[in-house]
């Protein structure tokens, strides 16, 4: 079996040491993971049973996948740091956000790149991540699949350029639904709800409306149809929607996404 080594153990590189580990991709000892927070690797180390260092170079010597999880502004003291200790074979998937793989190859050389923007579902392995290979990789699309699979689903682009919408749409995704879930918890308590019931009603809401939409867009049911059949004629949720849009909800959202798309562009830019 093959190694893979995490530089960086923050949180996603947490939850794709615990996806591959839960999916038998690959087993805690071939799983090497480093960082300079003796206390972080101790925790990764005892709780998952993988191999930890705090030396980078030592550890990108070792493996035959390297995930580079390190914060973007700590991406270029990371990669000289192992530069010439890789060999020409590893697979190097990035999921830093920002730093594309002409700047990774800058510094490495020719080596196979796959950048990838996960998400944070990724810690109950429901992620919705997308990858772009570099021309070296293109071989090694499949294996870096793999791997994303066992934090959830994964797609794959052909224009790194795309990961800019990528981020604004899925890579962020997750706290716009957040955001909604606790405005909804908010308005129900003000309405007279107690704290725990809306709650509960709101993310069980949630849950079942993502499944639905899940289930009936395999028959080719859009989440517009999906709405349009909530919202009969003169009722409770045609009364809320005309609120939603009168006060500019597409346009909103439209212009949150942009703004997040062109965010991503700045950073990817330096």
């Amino acid at each position: 079996m093959e190694t893979i080594g995490f530089i960086g153990s923050g949180n996603m590189a947490e939850a794709f040491i615990n996806g591959v580990l839960k999916a038998g991709v690959y087993r805690p000892g071939k799983v090497y993971v480093s960082d300079i927070r003796p206390e972080r690797i101790e925790y990764l180390r005892e709780h998952y049973g993988v191999r930890t260092t705090t030396d980078n170079a030592d550890l990108a010597s070792k493996v035959d996948v390297l995930v580079l999880s390190v914060k973007p502004q700590n991406m270029k003291t990371a990669l000289e740091a192992i530069k010439g200790h890789i060999d020409k074979d590893v697979l190097v998937i990035s999921i830093a956000a920002g730093i594309k793989t002409s700047f990774i190859s800058s510094i490495l050389g020719d080596v196979a790149i796959v950048r990838v923007m996960p998400n944070m579902p990724a810690w109950v392995r429901e992620a919705a991540s997308v990858l772009y290979a570099n021309e070296k990789a293109q071989k090694n699309v499949e294996k870096a699949r793999l791997i994303l699979l066992s934090v959830g689903q994964t797609v794959t682009v052909e224009d790194e350029d795309l990961l800019d919408v990528v981020t604004a749409v899925s890579g962020s995704g997750p706290a716009y639904f957040f955001l909604l879930m606790h405005e909804m918890i908010t308005a129900g308590i003000k309405l007279g709800l107690p704290e725990k019931e809306a709650q509960d009603l709101v993310l069980q809401t949630a849950k079942g409306a993502a499944l639905l939409a899940e289930k009936t867009a395999a028959e080719g049911t859009t989440p517009a149809q999906l709405s349009a059949r909530v919202a009969t004629p003169n009722g409770t949720t045609e009364a809320a929607f005309k609120v939603f849009h009168s006060r500019g909800f597409s346009d909103m959202v439209s212009a949150g996404l942009t703004r997040a798309a062109e965010r991503s562009q700045e950073l990817s830019a330096g």
